[in-house]
Order: C-alpha cells, then structure tokens, then sequence
C-alpha cells in the first residue's frame, strides 16, 4: 500500500493544477493525497510559499518539488 502524501499548494496556483493532474492516475489506483493550502498557515507560506507545488510523504517527511511528472512519483514513493 502506498504511503499517505501531502500536496502543498493554493488556490489559483497554475502549476497546482498540473500537479494534480499529474497525481490522479496514482490516486485511482489508491494513493491517498491530502490537498494542503497554504495560505490558510503563515509557517506554511513561509515554507513553501516560492517551491509550490510540493509533494510530502507523511511517513517519512520526505519532499518531492515541483516540476515532477508520474514517473517520479513512483519512485519518490517506493523509497523507504
């Protein structure tokens, strides 16, 4: 089963998007993606506010940035 994420972004946020999209054929076949806005947290704005959009594994803590496709996903999130 593959690790719950995190995907840091906001609203309005071009590359966002992208990102997500990129995300959704991992999401279809179970992976679990928390959409996490940061402009609702200013520690988070201070911590991603210019790397958006950015991945996070919840298990590890470990971070993907932007740009990443498919591919990388699934190498990011087989490493333990």
């Amino acid at each position: 089963m593959p690790p719950e994420c995190q995907l840091f972004g906001t609203l309005g946020c071009h590359l966002c998007e992208v990102a997500e999209a990129e995300l959704m054929p991992l999401v279809e076949h179970g992976l679990l993606v928390e959409l996490v806005d940061i402009a609702e947290s200013e520690s988070l704005n201070e911590t991603y506010g210019l790397r958006i959009p950015v991945l996070r594994r919840t298990d590890t803590g470990a971070e993907l940035d932007w740009p990443f496709d498919a591919g990388q996903v699934v190498v990011f999130l087989a490493r333990t």
